[in-house]
């Protein structure tokens, strides 16, 4: 039994992600015609105290202090497996980014986020994280990027593991202190300096 289980961590930690190899309207063409998953796909969502950022430039949480921010909106995701096949998916992610008053002379920010594969109720069997640079137009303190990450690979341990054993979750990479700001339910969201 231990021997089992050391085999099924050893396979699902060699979970990979492989960017710009197939589109979902590659992988629904692969197996037998008529073969439906053996299960749902994995759930994908954006983890609660990590789906808002937002940079502050001086001592106070207060608007005046607001620099650029950034929440997650839509999370999307389709995926594939059949037989013995690994489960291959592709995420979409729609995230809104803001620019506030202390960022009003700048008009590009750098953000990173991150994608990680658990094993439901479990941990984490991998995590990449992505930098994402978003300039905005002249005039606009909004700007709304769709993000695609194109193949994610989650190896079962066996032809009935279904998807449903998997979650892929997403967020921003944030300080101690923004992480704070989330959990405590504070938020500044991305419209709040529209007139």
């Amino acid at each position: 039994m231990q021997i089992s289980k050391l085999i099924l961590i050893a396979a699902l930690a060699s979970v990979t992600f492989i960017g710009g190899c197939k589109t979902t309207a590659e992988v629904l063409k692969v197996g037998q015609a008529g073969e439906v998953n053996p299960g749902p796909c994995p759930r994908a969502f954006s983890l609660y105290d990590a789906s808002r950022i937002v940079e502050f430039r001086g001592e106070k949480q207060t608007f005046a202090n607001v620099g650029f921010t950034g929440e997650i909106g839509k999370v999307r995701s389709l995926c594939r497996y059949y037989g013995t096949q690994p489960i291959e998916g592709d995420l979409e992610l729609e995230i809104n980014f803001g620019r506030g008053p202390a960022a009003a002379e700048q008009n590009a920010a750098t953000y990173e986020y991150f994608v990680a594969v658990t094993r439901k109720n479990i941990g984490v069997i991998n995590k990449k994280t992505f930098p994402i640079q978003v300039t905005f137009p002249e005039g606009s303190d909004r700007v709304t990027v769709t993000e695609r990450v194109d193949k994610i690979i989650i190896p079962r341990a066996s032809e009935g593991t279904s998807g449903e054993n998997f979650e892929i979750i997403v967020g921003f990479e944030l300080t101690p202190e923004q992480r704070a700001f989330n959990s405590d339910g504070k938020r500044f969201r991305v419209s709040a300096g529209q007139r």
